[in-house]
């Protein structure tokens, strides 16, 4: 019996496949892809010739998952998508499903994953996130669906497309007009750039530089609860305070009851300013 791998393959820059990765490539006589071109343009890139392509996409997947299946009673199969990390936003899973109800072993070799990329390098908070994927299309169920996140607090990543990207980040500050964004473009690309700020800032850069609305999209956003908003501008109060001398105690006693916050909770944060 085969072994099915889930082969994560480059997200724009080919040379950020793994080595791992084509080791596999190599080995395998088939390779399921979500759209053969584009394992064509990998594999000849590595001069890998001689394999079998199978086309799998999201409208024949239940029908070619079984056909996967019974080429893995024989032999090894490597699974990729378009770009990036199989499954994810992607088809695939069926495909696995199948595989390990058969008890055929799935073996994932990990790379690239857009969503990780732009966390990686977006400079909001980390230790706690959420991967969306792409939102439904209806607004109405659109904005249901980012008012549960915003109420989440943490950190929660989108993808979308250059169509849709002016009026989901328009629906986000609907709902969060102090949000901190991060726009990830062409990640790993020529073009790829990081556009930061709150929604109106980003639409304003998007009105600006309207070209700018092609490719592929990640969308991070950090929703800024009042409270956060309420401490930041607290401290700001805090620093005058306390370079007109008043202590420390009085001052959290004096902040907690103007803007509701825990006193313990400012007087800690009053007592780690630099002023």
């Amino acid at each position: 019996m085969g072994k099915l791998f889930v082969v994560a393959t480059p997200i724009g820059n080919l040379k950020d496949i793994t080595l791992r990765a084509l080791e596999v490539l190599k080995s395998v006589d088939t390779i399921a892809a979500e759209d053969t071109r584009h394992i064509k343009k990998l594999l000849t890139h590595y001069g890998i010739s001689g394999k079998k392509l199978i086309s799998y996409h999201e409208h024949n997947e239940e029908e070619m998952a079984e056909k996967i299946v019974q080429i893995l009673e024989e032999k090894d199969v490597a699974l990729v998508s378009d770009a990036g990390t199989p499954c994810i936003s992607d088809p695939g899973y069926r495909v696995v499903k199948k595989a390990r109800e058969k008890g055929i072993q799935v073996i994932p070799i990990p790379g690239p994953f857009a969503a990780a990329t732009a966390l990686s390098a977006s400079g909001l908070p980390s230790d706690k996130f959420l991967f969306v994927g792409f939102l439904p299309n209806k607004e109405v169920e659109k904005e249901k669906q980012l008012s549960h996140y915003v109420d989440l607090g943490y950190t929660f990543i989108l993808y979308e497309s250059p169509k849709r990207v002016v009026k989901t980040i328009n629906s986000i500050k609907k709902i969060n007009q102090d949000a901190d964004i991060v726009v990830a473009k062409e990640l790993t690309k020529i073009h790829e750039t990081f556009i930061i700020g709150k929604p109106s800032q980003i639409l304003e850069y998007f009105e600006k530089n309207p070209d700018i609305l092609k490719g592929e999209f990640v969308i991070l956003v950090y929703p800024r609860k009042s409270q956060e908003l309420d401490i930041e501008t607290a401290l700001q109060e805090a620093k005058k305070l306390k370079k007109e001398g008043k202590k420390t105690k009085e001052i959290a006693i004096l902040l907690s009851q103007k803007y509701g916050i825990p006193k313990n909770l400012i007087y800690d944060k009053i007592v780690d300013l630099d002023v």
